[in-house]
């Protein structure tokens, strides 16, 4: 490993994640310098595959990979995990000997989100809208949280099935429900989850009006660019548990570093330093 270590991130919209500055935390913690890149496809003027394709030829230790490609990375990387094929997105990728090995952070930075709100609440019935790269992994997460229901929203019927045949192979005997409507999946939904874009900063808005909101228990939106999205606000307002997309930022950056480095990490301090605006 060089004196520097050199990782990245591959999405669109990035310019507002924190991802950056989160990594240089860390690596100050340990002594050590990181270059942490943020790397936009059209601004780069390459398609997806050579931004890649650069980037384990250059010396990266490894990279994030954000909306929309963490699809389309899984099928480029070695998984050695079952559960992380069986999500088929991820979100780390390691470089070193060989081909590029994939991982899945927000998974494991879901379940410590909603641990970190509602302990060992059952989640109940679950309304997740968007089924792509982080609500695949989200919806794992429900399953290994005990959620009995979940029901995907998705504007693209393919996607919401596919995922829906995962998670039943996965947990036989759940009950999924897909459509493309979120509002006729939501009477009766205790969890009201975000896995789309919508609230994030160049795409706002709210994936639920906030009358259909009634009844609910607890809500999680995977935006954290603004942390205090519509969504959560109108949620705040009905009075529910709120569970924020700044929670799996944290929980998937600190299991990307470990993965990344293997290097310790003080958690509550990179919090405070974090939210002190702090830099290394």
């Amino acid at each position: 490993m060089t004196d520097t270590i050199l990782l990245g991130l591959i999405g669109d919209n990035i310019a507002a994640s924190q991802s950056p500055r989160l990594h240089r935390l860390a690596g100050a913690q340990n002594g050590r310098a990181v270059r942490y890149d943020s790397l936009i496809p059209r601004v780069e003027g390459l398609e997806f595959d050579a931004l890649f394709a650069r980037c384990a030829a250059g010396g990266y230790r490894g990279i994030n990979v954000t909306y929309p490609y963490k699809e389309v990375v899984a099928d480029r990387l070695r998984i050695d995990d079952p559960l992380v094929a069986a999500i088929g997105a991820c979100n780390t990728v390691l470089f070193g000997e060989g081909q590029p090995r994939g991982f899945n952070t927000d998974y494991s930075g879901f379940v410590s989100a909603y641990r970190r709100v509602r302990g060992d609440a059952a989640p109940g019935p679950v309304l997740m809208i968007g089924a792509g790269g982080v609500g695949r992994a989200v919806a794992f997460g429900l399953i290994a949280l005990g959620a009995a229901e979940i029901r995907l929203a998705d504007r693209d019927p393919a996607k919401a099935d596919a995922l829906a045949e995962a998670l039943r192979a996965a947990r036989p005997g759940l009950r999924v429900v897909t459509g493309t409507d979120a509002a006729a999946l939501a009477p009766g939904a205790s969890g009201l989850i975000n896995c789309t874009p919508v609230g994030m900063v160049g795409y706002e808005g709210t994936p639920l009006a906030s009358s259909l909101m009634a009844g609910a228990e607890w809500v999680f939106d995977a935006v954290y660019t603004p942390v205090n999205t519509q969504f959560l606000q109108d949620a705040a307002a009905a009075g529910l548990a709120i569970i924020s997309g700044y929670e799996l930022f944290i929980g998937q950056g600190v299991d990307a570093w470990a993965i990344f480095t293997g290097l310790p990490l003080d958690e509550a301090r990179l919090r405070a330093d974090l939210l002190a605006g702090r830099d290394a």
